[in-house]
């Protein structure tokens, strides 16, 4: 899969404020509804938020975990939205002149979608959806500016 790309006038610090919102997903994941809470250590390494995705009447509750965290530079996450998938996403933050360039790339590890997910079709439309969610991501992080 082709990973996403899109460039921030926000610095990389500011950015990663918003990845380190966890409340903040329910607003720029495409396809989320709401995050109940995370435990208190959200965005360290281990740490987990509860959220819902979906729409009525498929809706799945679960969670997201970080399996690497480096602020203001890197983000590893496992989101679950079981059965239906677990994806590994890597958010990476690069100074680009006074701004961010911020690359999203998600690969399926399981789950029922998950293969669906690894053809042309499902990459493409994989891709178009972070496309979709970095546009959100930067209205966020410009309006901490």
């Amino acid at each position: 899969m082709s990973p996403a790309a899109l460039s921030f006038d926000a610095p990389p610090e500011r950015v990663f404020e918003v990845l380190a919102d966890s409340r903040s997903y329910s607003h720029w994941v495409v396809g989320s509804r709401s995050v109940e809470g995370d435990d208190g250590r959200w965005p360290a390494a281990g740490s987990t938020f509860a959220h819902t995705q979906g729409v009525w009447p498929l809706i799945v509750a679960d969670e997201t975990e970080v399996a690497a965290s480096e602020p203001p530079r890197r983000l590893e996450l496992v989101a679950k939205a079981r059965p239906l998938l677990v994806a590994r996403v890597v958010l990476e933050l690069s100074p680009e002149g006074g701004g961010t360039r911020v690359t999203m790339d998600e690969h399926p590890l399981s789950g029922l979608v998950a293969p669906l997910l690894r053809l042309p079709p499902g990459a493409l439309l994989t891709r178009l959806r972070n496309e979709q969610a970095l546009r959100r991501l930067r209205r966020l992080a410009d309006a901490r500016g």
